[in-house]
């Protein structure tokens, strides 16, 4: 199937950081199913030997789902978004993309490592959409602690403990019908139960649906 991107250039650039991500999958997952089997793992966050593992790995988004929010993004003409985990800026171009066809406007993006920040933007000069994306290196509760405008589209990618005050601190401002995509929601539901109980809060607003792509896409729209 083509990609709805439409940009032959940019498409080649993805082929191949999505190359790049998938080769170092298995390597990815041998790592934590050892350390998950001698009880040296906790979702609670990171400790230093993960860390410096993953300091070098990309963790895209699958490509059906990167090509997944893209058309989000322009069913919703989105111009403002804001992107939880950028890593190697994978899914961010995609986003940018969909910002650029739209007429314009700003991906916020946050990455706390400044090797993988350094990367992604390299990235982006290549594709030609560093002018479209205002990344922010650091911790995220205070990247995203002043995102400007209303927020059309945000994407949350990212460890498991920091998706719920991801959201909290961006929910503010999104605007009424903007979407938030979680990813690997139903393949680690129990770590997601805080992220969950945000989403369940009536006065917060949102509906919410886990979608079968696999490990589970979580679409969750601001309703009021």
């Amino acid at each position: 199937m083509p990609n709805p991107l439409g940009d032959a250039k940019l498409e080649a650039l993805l082929d191949r950081l999505h190359g790049d991500s998938e080769g170092q999958a298995a390597e990815t997952a041998e790592f934590f199913q050892r350390r998950a089997a001698a009880k040296e793992l906790s979702w609670d966050g990171f400790d230093q030997t993960s860390h410096r593992f993953m300091s070098d790995k990309l963790v895209a988004l699958d490509r059906d789902k990167a090509e997944f929010c893209y058309l989000l993004c322009r069913s919703l003409g989105a111009r403002r978004v804001v992107e939880a985990g950028t890593s190697f800026g994978v899914s961010t171009l995609y986003l940018a993309a969909a910002v650029r066809d739209n007429g314009g406007g700003v991906v916020i993006g946050t990455e706390h490592e400044p090797a993988k920040a350094a990367a992604a933007r390299a990235n982006f000069t290549e594709a030609g959409l560093a002018e479209l994306i205002d990344l922010r290196e650091g911790d995220l509760r205070e990247t995203l602690k002043d995102t400007g405008g209303p927020i059309d589209f945000m994407l949350i990618d990212i460890w498991v403990e920091m998706a719920r005050p991801a959201l909290e601190l961006v929910a503010p401002r999104l605007r009424p019908g903007a979407i938030v995509i979680a990813d690997n929601t139903a393949r680690v539901r129990e770590p997601y139960r805080a992220y969950f109980d945000f989403l369940a809060d009536p006065s917060n607003g949102f509906r919410t649906q886990t979608l079968p792509f696999e490990g589970g896409l979580e679409l969750s729209v601001r309703c009021g």
